[in-house]
């Protein structure tokens, strides 16, 4: 005679009370991020993604903002890609970026260099003092600069006259007036470019800086060998930032010289400002912004890809 155990009933939670068991509540994060990201999606397409089409669309018509529309096709590109005055201002642009980007850049990766150094004193207080300017309008600061630099109250000129040095109207010399409004710009945004170098020289292990100096490094060879690799991603990022900045030159020109001296400070911006504003040539206008927008894109994209290259040369 055999004896079978009793089988076991597998066990059951009690149902609630009130009511039958229900399946845990499973949470969809995607959903809430979805919600909350909707008012800044709306936001980007209503003031962002809508005007980029309209302003293509108008690209390829002759509007004006008043009368009819007609489709003109491909003529308002072609028309950018011809035209002199065009070309002049490309030429300004270039001659901007060139003085801007490098003059910018490389006076934040300086000071950051200095404000890092542990030795420092102050270093506190220069690192709230250079990030100030950053904050004031460049347009306010044009017109703080136009003052200063004004050859018969200006205090600038009043100091270097004092030493022997006479600049004279410099925004009415066609041949210092682009370098002097890249240089309030570099005044106006270096202060950004040193928060990230700051930002970047920080994040470097000071371990690699003692080996360095155990081993016999000079100064030279640690900048070299550990600052300019470690920073390589620092540098690509303030780099494509000062282009796109420089690209985009426009209220410190149009405050401080509004094109002139004889259109020796017409940029890019400024030719889309007047085609658009002054002249009513909204289609043209339009095209010329899209291909700086190319040209801008481009830029980014090479540079990007020439410091991806580098950083996988030196890894």
């Amino acid at each position: 005679m055999t004896i079978t155990a009793p089988r076991r009933r597998p066990y059951r939670a009690p149902a609630p009370l009130g009511g039958r068991a229900r399946a845990p509540h499973r949470r969809r994060p995607g959903l809430k991020a979805s919600v909350f990201l909707f008012p800044a999606i709306v936001i980007l397409g209503a003031f962002v993604v809508w005007p980029m089409i309209s302003a293509l669309r108008l690209s390829f018509t002759d509007a004006s903002g008043f009368g009819a529309v007609h489709w003109v096709g491909l003529e308002n590109y072609v028309r950018v890609l011809s035209d002199p005055k065009i070309r002049e201002s490309v030429v300004n642009t270039v001659i901007y970026t060139a003085t801007f980007t490098p003059t910018a850049v490389l006076a934040a990766l300086v000071l950051a260099l200095l404000v890092n150094n542990p030795r420092m004193p102050f270093a506190s207080f220069f690192r709230t003092a250079l990030f100030v300017p950053f904050m004031v309008s460049l347009a306010v600061g044009a017109f703080a600069w136009s003052y200063l630099i004004d050859p018969q109250v200006g205090l600038l000129n009043y100091w270097l006259g004092a030493v022997g040095i006479h600049l004279g109207n410099v925004l009415e010399d066609p041949t210092l007036a682009l370098p002097a409004v890249a240089m309030v710009a570099v005044w106006k945004s270096f202060g950004f470019y040193f928060v990230i170098f700051l930002a970047g020289l920080q994040d470097i292990p000071r371990s690699l800086y003692e080996a360095a100096t155990v081993d016999g490094a000079n100064w030279w060879n640690r900048f070299r060998f550990i600052t300019v690799p470690m920073l390589s991603n620092t540098f690509a990022f303030v780099l494509v930032f000062a282009v796109i900045a420089a690209l985009q030159a426009f209220d410190q020109i149009y405050v401080m010289t509004g094109g002139g001296p004889y259109g020796h400070t017409q940029t890019i911006v400024m030719e889309i400002y007047e085609s658009g504003f002054r002249r009513l040539e909204l289609g043209f206008a339009s095209a010329l912004s899209y291909v700086l927008l190319i040209a801008t894109l481009l830029l980014s994209l090479i540079q990007f890809a020439f410091f991806s290259r580098r950083e996988r040369d030196l890894s």
